[in-house]
């Protein structure tokens, strides 16, 4: 069985966990790698949230996340020059975080990333924050109505996973 160790820091402290090879998925895309790197550094980080969040303005998160003290951070994942060239939506990202990044990659090109946002490098395995994102504290009603979102949409997703002839009405978190 092939094993690696993945490091990141938490609190001051060095943490390394074990990762089987065997079970990485080969047939995983590149922009899943980086969003899973980026779930394992923001776990590592105390932030947990989900991927795919619809918001009010209709469009949608890559990973949207919840911190230790309620904070609200959002990733745009981006796998290539062009993926990241094609897509300038993401200003309307930030009325619904505190704070904004772009996974990337390490061989992307990390002058391209707005300076209004964050940084982080991701691979399967897990990421760094390179730069932080600026932060943008949101108002009390906006925090509550994104919590409540990202709540209800893990909810509804764990239901999901424990009765597999459950799903969810259409709309159903809009």
């Amino acid at each position: 069985m092939r094993r690696a160790f993945v490091t990141f820091e938490r609190n001051g402290n060095e943490v390394s966990l074990m990762t089987d090879m065997n079970s990485v998925d080969e047939a995983m895309t590149r922009a899943a790698e980086i969003v899973r790197g980026t779930q394992r550094l923001l776990a590592g980080l105390g932030f947990f949230g989900v991927t795919e969040l619809s918001l009010a303005n209709n469009r949608r998160a890559d990973i949207a996340a919840l911190g230790p003290s309620g904070e609200v951070w959002m990733v745009e994942v981006k796998s290539s020059i062009a993926d990241f060239r094609s897509d300038s939506k993401w200003p309307e990202y930030m009325p619904y975080c505190d704070q904004l990044y772009f996974a990337v990659a390490d061989d992307f090109p990390q002058e391209l990333i707005p300076d209004e946002t964050g940084l982080i490098v991701a691979d399967a395995f897990g990421g760094a924050i390179i730069r932080e994102s600026p932060e943008d504290k949101l108002p009390a009603a906006q925090r509550k109505a994104m919590t409540l979102r990202l709540a209800r949409l893990a909810a509804m997703r764990l239901t999901q996973t424990t009765d597999t002839g459950w799903t969810a009405a259409s709309g159903l978190l809009t």
